[in-house]
C-alpha cells in the first residue's frame, strides 16, 4: 500500500490579493461569532452569518493570489492570525456555554462544525501553507517562483498525510520547464546517476527535472517529508530555476510500502526511463501503487538495460514507455499500449518532458485508487481523499474495474486519464479513456462533494492517530451528551428534538403499535448497538416490547418479516455509509418498518433513509486510523439516552435519574482512566509480546466490553481471539497457558467474588490475567496484573474497562512492533549493501561487525523467550542459523552442509535478507493501518481471476472439461480477449497429452461436444501431437487457428507443472467483421498481435491507421502472419 500525489498547475498572471477583499469580512465574521455568544438562544443567524464569511475568506486566500497575500504581505498574515486567535477564544466561551445549555443545541453544532472548518482552513492551511512557502524559499520568493513554490508544498504537504498508507521511502520529482538556466550551471555528477538517487537532476530542451528522496526502515510518520524539505531547501539550483520568469512547475510524489524491491534510495518512486548505453529522447518519470505481477517478462521481453541497483517493478513503467513513444509519437495512444501490457492491480502516474504541462494516469484492477482534485486553476492527484482536500473541495474518483464494454468486460477495464494544465481545475482539462480506447467522457454529475477537511484529518502531535483518538473520546462523548441531559425539578432528564424521535415515532410507542425494537450495526457500531437491549430491556418489559441486537446482516438475512409495522430499528454506524447497515434499513423501510439511526456523520445514507436521526458528538467526527475506538463511546452514550427517553415514551413511571447523573460524569471519568496509561503500558509490554494465546473474558455489562476490546486486541495485534463469558472459560480451554484480558468492573459483591474464584482458576492452569476492576476491589490477589478505574455506575462502568482495552491494545502493539528493531536495523544494513550494485572486496566483513549488535539483542531476546508469543519457531531457527554464519560464529566452509547452499557470501546475504524479510513481516503491527490491508493487490490479482472466469469462452472451456488450475492467467486473459471476436461456440474437442511435447507426444480424444461429436479426428489414425496442435501445446499459449477440416478453432493448452497434459479446441463462428475500437482491444489482448503488426506495417510504411482493422476479416487479422497483413496498409 502506497501513496501517489502529483500537482499539475495552469498558467496564473492573476495579481496578489487584496487586503481589503480578506480583512474586513475576517474581522465581521469574528464580530458576528462575539454577538452570538451573547444571547446562544437567537445565535442562529449570526452564526450562520458567520459561518459564510469565514468560508469566503478561505476561498480567497485559498487561490493563488491569496497565498501571495499571505507570503508578500507579513502584516496582512499577522492580522488574520489575530483575529483566528479573537474567534478561538469566543469559541471556547460559546462551548462553555453549551456545556450548561437546556435547549436542543443540534442547530447551533451544525454551524459551529462549519465555523470550525472554516476557522482551521484560514489558519492550519492558508497561514501554514504561506509560512511553508517562505521556508521552501529559505526568505521571501520572488514572484515568479510563488506557483512553483505553491505547487511543491501541496504536494509535500500531501505527502505527509499519504505516509499512513506506507512510509518506509518517499520521493518527489520537481520538474521545472523552461527555466532559461545558463548551460554553464547544468553539469556535475548529480546529472549523470542513472539510479536517481535523491538530488539528481536530469535536462531536457529547456526543461529540468529535480529529484528528491528519503529511504528509512526505522522512522516515524513525518521524517520523509521533512528530509525532503530539507533537501529541496538547500538546493541552490532548485531556487535558481524556480525563480526565473516564464518558469512553470509539475510536481509527482510517491510514499511507499516496498513489495517489491528493497528499501533503498533507487527503488524509491519517481523512478525514470533511463537505461545503462541508452540515449533517451525525453525524460519519462513514473510512481506506482500496488504490484506488476509479469515486470521481469516485460524486462526480458524488451531487453530492458535497468541498472543493477534498481530492483522495484515501477522501473518497467517509464521504460518501456519511453520505447514505445519513439514508436508513437502520439502520448495518450503510447501510454495506452504501455499500460495494457502490465498484469496486477495498479495505479499509475507519468510525466513526460515532451509534453511538461500534462500528466498520464492509469488505474486497473481492485485495491487500488486515484483521485483528481479540482482546485484552483490546478489538479492534485492522490491515493486518498485525504490528499486533495487540503486545496481541493472537490473531486473526480477514477474506476479501474467497471469495463467500458460489457462484451470485452476484461480488456476495456480500467480508465486512463490525461491531464492537461491549460485548463487545470475544470472538466475541460480531462480527457478519459477506457483501457481499450473507448471514449469516457467526465461528466459533471461525476463530480464528488468533500465530506471532509483538513481539520478531521490532523494528527497533531500524536505518533498515531489511534492515540490521538482514543485520548479525544471523552471529548467526543461530551460533545454527545451536550444539551440532551436537562433538569427538571431537580431531576435530570433526557430531551431528545423531533429530528431524533419524531411524533409519528412517539405516537406509535405511547399507543403500542411498536412491539420490537431492534438495534443493528456492523463490526464495532453492532457492539456499541448491544447496549439498547442492555439498557432498554429492563426498562420496557411490562409492557411487552423486545427488544433484541443483531448484526444487519443478521436481521436482513434471517429475521426479515414481511410487515415489520411493528418494529423499531435502531440502526447504529460511525460514517453512515456501511453497505450492510443500509441494505437492511431499507428493506425494513419497504416493509413499513420505522427506523431511528445513530451516526455521526451529516448527509451520509444513513440519514436521508431513517426517520430520525441521533447525531453524535458534533455530527462530525471523522476517525481516521483503522481500527475505530472514540465512535464508540459516542455510539453507547447516544445508546444509553435514547434508551432512557424511549422508556419515558413507553412507560412514563420510568426513572433514571441515577444512570443519567452518571452518564453526564462518564467524560471526567474516562479522562482519569487517560491517566493512567503508564501502568496499562507496563503491563502491555511486559505481558503482550510474550504470550502467543490470548483471551478476553466478561460477565453481565462487561460482556460489551469484551467484545469491543477483542475486536481491536484482534485488529491491533493480529491475533485470532476468542471472546467468552468469565465463568465458561475455564469449560473450554486452559491448556495453552493464555494470556487472559478479564473485564470485571461494576461487580457487585457476589458476582465479585465468582470472578474472583475464576481468576484463581486461570492462574492455577498457568494462565496470565490482567484483570481491569474498580478501585477498592481488593478481592483479585490472583491477579497477574490489576488495573483499577473509577467507580461510576454498575451499568456504565464496562465503558471504563473498554478504555482500558483499548489503551492495553494500542501499547501491546507497539511492544510487538518494537521487537523487530534489531531486526530492521539488520536488514537495512543489508539493503544498503544490495542497493550499491557491488560487493567490494571487505564489504562482507564490515557487514559481520555491523550486525553484532543487533544480532546479539535478537539473540538475548530469544535466550529470554521474549519472541515467543509472535515469531513462528521455523522462522526464528531459519534466522538464528542465517545469522551465525553471518556474524561469523560459524564458518562459512560449513553452510553447505547444514542450508544446502554454497556459502558464499552473497548467498549468505540474500539467504539473511529473506529470513529477516519474514521475520519482520510476522512482527510488524503498523498501527493506524490494517497490516493485510497493505496487500491489497492481492485482492485485486483474485479479483481479477473471478472476472475473469465469466468470460464466455473460459466458461466454454471449463464446460468442455478443462481444469480452472491448468488455465493460466496469461490464458485466461487472452481467451477474454477474443470473447468479442467470436459470435458463437458450436463445439469442443478434449485431448490428453502424453509425452514431451519438445520432443515426440502423442494426442488422445477425452470427450466432445456439439458440432464436434461428428467430426472424425485426425489424431484416431495418427496420434502425433503436430500441427496447430503442437505448437499450441509446445507454447502453452491459446491460439487461434484452423483445423485440418478448415474449421475455425481455438486452442487452449492446459499445463501443470509447466508441462503442457492437454488441449481443448473450441470450435467456434468468427464474427466476418467488426468496428475498429472492438477489433482493436482484441489483438491487443490476444498475444500482443496488435503491436506486432503495427510494428511490421511501421517498418516499411510512414503510419498506421487504426481503422483499416475493421475493413478486414476478423479470422484473417487473428490467423495471418503479420507481414501479409502489413500488404493492407501498402495497398
Amino acid at each position: 500500500m502506497c501513496g501517489i500525489i502529483a500537482v499539475l498547475r495552469g498558467p496564473d498572471n492573476r495579481p496578489i490579493e487584496q487586503r481589503d477583499t480578506v480583512l474586513p469580512p475576517l474581522a465581521a465574521a469574528v464580530d458576528d461569532l462575539e454577538l452570538a455568544a451573547e444571547n446562544l438562544d437567537s445565535a442562529s443567524t449570526r452564526l450562520r452569518d458567520a459561518g459564510a464569511l469565514l468560508q469566503q475568506v478561505n476561498d480567497s486566500l485559498s487561490a493563488l493570489p491569496g497565498l501571495g497575500l499571505l507570503v508578500f504581505d507579513r502584516a496582512a498574515a499577522l492580522t488574520v492570525k489575530s483575529e483566528t486567535n479573537r474567534a478561538h477564544e469566543i469559541l471556547k466561551s460559546i462551548d462553555a456555554q453549551l456545556d450548561a445549555i437546556t435547549f436542543d443545541v443540534e442547530p447551533i453544532n451544525a454551524d459551529l462544525v462549519e465555523i470550525r472548518d472554516a476557522l482551521w482552513a484560514i489558519e492550519r492551511d492558508r497561514l501554514r501553507s504561506a509560512d511553508a512557502v517562505l521556508d521552501l524559499a529559505t526568505g521571501t520568493p520572488e514572484i515568479h517562483a510563488l506557483p512553483g513554490l505553491a505547487s511543491i508544498q501541496t504536494a509535500l504537504s500531501a505527502l505527509d498525510r499519504l505516509e499512513v498508507r506506507g512510509r518506509d521511502s518517499a520521493g518527489i520529482e520537481i520538474f521545472v520547464s523552461d527555466h532559461n538556466l545558463p548551460s554553464g550551471a547544468l553539469t556535475g555528477d548529480r546529472f549523470e546517476d542513472l539510479t536517481l538517487r535523491t538530488r539528481s537532476v536530469r535536462s531536457f530542451d529547456g526543461h529540468l527535472s529535480f529529484v528528491y528522496k528519503n529511504a528509512a526502515e526505522i522512522g516515524d510518520l513525518g521524517d520523509n517529508t521533512a528530509a525532503l524539505r530539507s533537501q529541496i531547501c538547500a538546493d541552490e539550483l532548485l531556487q535558481a530555476a524556480l525563480s526565473k520568469p516564464g518558469s512553470s512547475v509539475t510536481v509527482l510524489g510517491h510514499t511507499r510500502w516496498a513489495s517489491v524491491g528493497v528499501i533503498s534510495e533507487p527503488n524509491a518512486h519517481p523512478v525514470d526511463c533511463a537505461e545503462i548505453e541508452t540515449k533517451n529522447k525525453s525524460h519519462i518519470s513514473a510512481v506506482l501503487n500496488g504490484d506488476i505481477d509479469n515486470h521481469m517478462d516485460l524486462s526480458e521481453l524488451h531487453q530492458l538495460k535497468i541498472a543493477p541497483e534498481i530492483t522495484t517493478d515501477a522501473k518497467v513503467i517509464p521504460t518501456i514507455l519511453a520505447r514505445e513513444f519513439d514508436l508513437e509519437s502520439e502520448q495518450l495512444q503510447a501510454f495506452k499500449n504501455t499500460v495494457a501490457m502490465f498484469e496486477g492491480s495498479v495505479a499509475i502516474a507519468t510525466h513526460n518532458s515532451e509534453q511538461p504541462h500534462e500528466l498520464m494516469l492509469a488505474l486497473r484492477g481492485s485495491g487500488q485508487s486515484l483521485y483528481i482534485g479540482l482546485a484552483d486553476n490546478s489538479y492534485i492527484v492522490a491515493s486518498e481523499p485525504y490528499g486533495v482536500v487540503e486545496e481541493a473541495s472537490q473531486w473526480i474518483r477514477m474506476d479501474g474495474e467497471r469495463p467500458a464494454d460489457p462484451r470485452s468486460p476484461i480488456s476495456s477495464a480500467g480508465q486512463i486519464i490525461h491531464l492537461r494544465a491549460r485548463a487545470a481545475g475544470t472538466l475541460k482539462g480531462i480527457q478519459r479513456i477506457a483501457y481499450d480506447g473507448t471514449l469516457l467522457p467526465v461528466q459533471a454529475d461525476e463530480i464528488s462533494q468533500a465530506d471532509i477537511t483538513t481539520r478531521d484529518i490532523d494528527r497533531g502531535d500524536s505518533p498515531h492517530f489511534l492515540l490521538k483518538e482514543i485520548q479525544e473520546a471523552p471529548e467526543s462523548v461530551r460533545k454527545t451528551l451536550r444539551g440532551r441531559i436537562i433538569e427538571v425539578d431537580g431531576e435530570p432528564k433526557v430531551q431528545l428534538g423531533a429530528e431524533t424521535i419524531p411524533q409519528e415515532i412517539k405516537d406509535a410507542l405511547q399507543n403500542n403499535q411498536i412491539k420490537q425494537i431492534v438495534a443493528i450495526g456492523q463490526g464495532t457500531a453492532a457492539v456499541a448497538a448491544r447496549t439498547i437491549a442492555q439498557f432498554l430491556s429492563p426498562l420496557t418489559k411490562e409492557r411487552k416490547i423486545r427488544v433484541e441486537a443483531q448484526l444487519a446482516t443478521e436481521l436482513s438475512g434471517f429475521s426479515m418479516a414481511t410487515d415489520m409495522s411493528d418494529t423499531l430499528v435502531v440502526a447504529v454506524s460511525q460514517s453512515g455509509t456501511t453497505t450492510d447497515t443500509n441494505r437492511t434499513v431499507d428493506l425494513v423501510r419497504q416493509r413499513g418498518g420505522y427506523v431511528i439511526s445513530i451516526v455521526n456523520r451529516r448527509g451520509s445514507d444513513l440519514t436521508e433513509k431513517s426517520d430520525g436521526v441521533f447525531y453524535t458528538s458534533d455530527g462530525r467526527d471523522v476517525e481516521m486510523s483503522v481500527a475505530s475506538t472514540k465512535a464508540f463511546y459516542a455510539q453507547v452514550s447516544a445508546a444509553a439516552l435514547l434508551s432512557v427517553a424511549i422508556s419515558e415514551l413507553v412507560d412514563g413511571r420510568q426513572t433514571k435519574s441515577d444512570l443519567l447523573f452518571a452518564l453526564a460524569d462518564l467524560p471526567a471519568k474516562m479522562s482519569e482512566v487517560l491517566l493512567n496509561r503508564h501502568a496499562i503500558r507496563s503491563a502491555a509490554q511486559r505481558h503482550a509480546p510474550q504470550k502467543r494465546y490470548w483471551a478476553i473474558v466478561g460477565n453481565g455489562p462487561n460482556r460489551i466490553a469484551a467484545n469491543e476490546i477483542r475486536i481491536k486486541l484482534s485488529e491491533l495485534c493480529y491475533k485470532a481471539i476468542p471472546e467468552d463469558g468469565t465463568e465458561d472459560k475455564k469449560h473450554i480451554d486452559l491448556s495453552s497457558e493464555p494470556l487472559i484480558f478479564v473485564c470485571a468492573s461494576g461487580l457487585s459483591d457476589s458476582n465479585s467474588d465468582d470472578v474472583a474464584k475464576e481468576v484463581e482458576i486461570y492462574r492455577a492452569h498457568k494462565a496470565t490475567p490482567i484483570v481491569v476492576a474498580s478501585e477498592g476491589n481488593t478481592r483479585f490477589e490472583a491477579a497477574t496484573e490489576l488495573i483499577a478505574v473509577p467507580r461510576l455506575h454498575p451499568e456504565l462502568d464496562f465503558i471504563l474497562t473498554t478504555v482500558v482495552g483499548h489503551l492495553f491494545g494500542y501499547e501491546a502493539a507497539l511492544a510487538i512492533d518494537a521487537q523487530a528493531m534489531p531486526l530492521r536495523e539488520m536488514r537495512a544494513k543489508i539493503e544498503k549493501i544490495i542497493a550499491s550494485g557491488s560487493f567490494a572486496e571487505g564489504t562482507f566483513e564490515k557487514l559481520q561487525e555491523d550486525l553484532k549488535a543487533p544480532s546479539a539483542e535478537f539473540f538475548d531476546g530469544l535466550r529470554n523467550s521474549e519472541y515467543d508469543g509472535h515469531l513462528e519457531a521455523s522462522t526464528a531457527s531459519k534466522l538464528m542459523t542465517v545469522l551465525r554464519y553471518a556474524t561469523g560464529i560459524a564458518p562459512l566452509d560449513s553452510y553447505q552442509v547444514e542450508a544446502g547452499k554454497a556459502g558464499r557470501p552473497g548467498v549468505v546475504i540474500d539467504d539473511l535478507n529473506a529470513a529477516l524479510t519474514k521475520a519482520i513481516d510476522e512482527l510488524t503491527r503498523p498501527v493506524d493501518a490494517i497490516k493485510h490491508q497493505a496487500k491489497t493487490v492481492t485482492v485485486g490479482i483474485s479479483r481479477s481471476d473471478e472476472t475473469l472466469l465469466q468470460s464466455p469462452l473460459v466458461k466454454a472451456a471449463l464446460r468442455a472439461g478443462a481444469s480452472r488450475d491448468r488455465l493460466s492467467y496469461r490464458g485466461l486473459r487472452a481467451l477474454s480477449a477474443l470473447d468479442a471476436s467470436v459470435a458463437e461456440t458450436t463445439g469442443w474437442t478434449r485431448y490428453q497429452i502424453e509425452g514431451d511435447v519438445a520432443g515426440e507426444a502423442t494426442v488422445h480424444v477425452v470427450d466432445r461436444g456439439g458440432i464436434a461429436s461428428g467430426i472424425a479426428s485426425r489424431t484416431e489414425n495418427n496420434p502425433t501431437l503436430r500441427g496447430g496442435k503442437h505448437r499450441s501445446a509446445f507454447e502453452k499459449e491459446i491460439m487461434v487457428g484452423r483445423g485440418s477440416d478448415g474449421r475455425t478453432v481455438i486452442y487452449i493448452p492446459e499445463v501443470k507443472d509447466n508441462q503442457t497434459t492437454g488441449l481443448v479446441l473450441l470450435h467456434c463462428r468468427f464474427h466476418d467483421r467488426l468496428p475498429t475500437p472492438i477489433i482493436r482491444a482484441v489483438l491487443q489482448g490476444y498475444r500482443g498481435r496488435y503491436g506486432a503488426l503495427k510494428d511490421a506495417v511501421t517498418e516499411s510504411h510512414p503510419s498506421f491507421r487504426d481503422d483499416i482493422l475493421s475493413s478486414i476479416d476478423v479470422i484473417e487479422l487473428l490467423t495471418q502472419p503479420v507481414y501479409v497483413l502489413a500488404e493492407h496498409w501498402q495497398a
